[in-house]
């Protein structure tokens, strides 16, 4: 008798969820190992206390989500994952839109929530050429305009900066001849942008309204879900403006929460469908549970 190996990685990570008569999938791009010290101005202690107290990974693991839209005349793609920029177990997107059928020349638009390298990374190819040939690229304008300023580069004092912003660079660039900008209203039919700023200057969410559904795909409002939800209050060391970056959080955990509003995130816990709910202290993550139709 032959034995099968045992199985070292999980099948394609992709969920379905019908909005109205679209179709939202989330593609799950991997996870990787950060670190609290990625956490502005919040002891270290606590995060690992708060993390231990909810059985979650030390040091903390952090999802990186996509998704995909599908409407009877559109496929259209929110963000793409890290590309070939964070190492072993990144970068699934393209796995998981061929287990779908979807072909990079079948997208047509690209939404992006901001042009930081585990959203753009799978965008463009390792020698800068756009991956998916036939996509609109569609971004806040002041993100666009703050990435490709040559002050921004200037102003880079790490080889990680350097490297985020040669990549949106190059994203920018790849994309420039079919780009689109926005600072409020519909980008298609039925979506339209949410700025979120703060954590980058354009930093936006995607509102999706169709029949009596709707979802916010709300960008990085929270990277770490064992922390941020309970104490909006922490930031990231990556946030640009960070004091902007949790008011934004703060509004928008209120406004999803007063507004029983089914978000999605690009680092929540796959399959990353879910409500938020005040609690004793901050908010509280009420993942959706699944179901085997849609």
């Amino acid at each position: 008798m032959t034995v099968s190996p045992r199985p070292t990685r999980q099948a394609p990570g992709i969920h379905h969820k019908a909005i109205g008569g679209m179709l939202v999938t989330a593609l799950n791009d991997g996870m990787f190992e950060g670190s609290f010290a990625m956490l502005a101005a919040f002891e270290t202690g606590t995060a690992e206390q708060m993390h231990r107290a909810a059985f979650r990974a030390i040091p903390p693991r952090l999802a990186v989500n996509s998704f995909l839209i599908q409407t009877e005349a559109r496929t259209i793609l929110v963000d793409s994952g890290c590309g070939t920029n964070f190492g072993y177990g990144m970068g699934n997107l393209a796995g998981n839109l061929a287990a779908l059928g979807i072909k990079p020349g079948d997208v047509d638009t690209v939404l992006c929530t901001h042009l930081h390298p585990d959203h753009v990374g799978g965008l463009v190819d390792p020698a800068g050429k756009a991956v998916f040939p036939n996509a609109e690229l569609v971004v806040h304008a002041d993100d666009h305009s703050f990435w490709g300023a040559e002050a921004t580069l200037a102003g880079a004092t790490t080889d990680m900066d350097r490297g985020f912003i040669a990549l949106a660079r190059s994203t920018i660039a790849a994309y420039a001849d079919r780009t689109k900008l926005l600072t409020s209203g519909e980008a298609l039919a039925g979506i339209s942008i949410v700025p979120e700023p703060g954590h980058t200057p354009g930093h936006s969410g995607w509102m999706i309204a169709s029949g009596n559904d709707s979802l916010l795909i709300w960008g990085d409002i929270v990277h770490m879900p064992g922390i941020q939800f309970t104490r909006p209050d922490a930031g990231m060391g990556f946030d640009i403006d960070g004091g902007q970056a949790i008011t934004t959080r703060q509004r928008i955990m209120d406004m999803v929460a007063t507004d029983r509003l089914l978000v999605a995130g690009m680092h929540l816990d796959f399959p990353c469908f879910g409500h938020v709910a005040k609690a004793s202290e901050g908010y509280a993550f009420v993942p959706e549970v699944w179901t085997p139709t849609l």
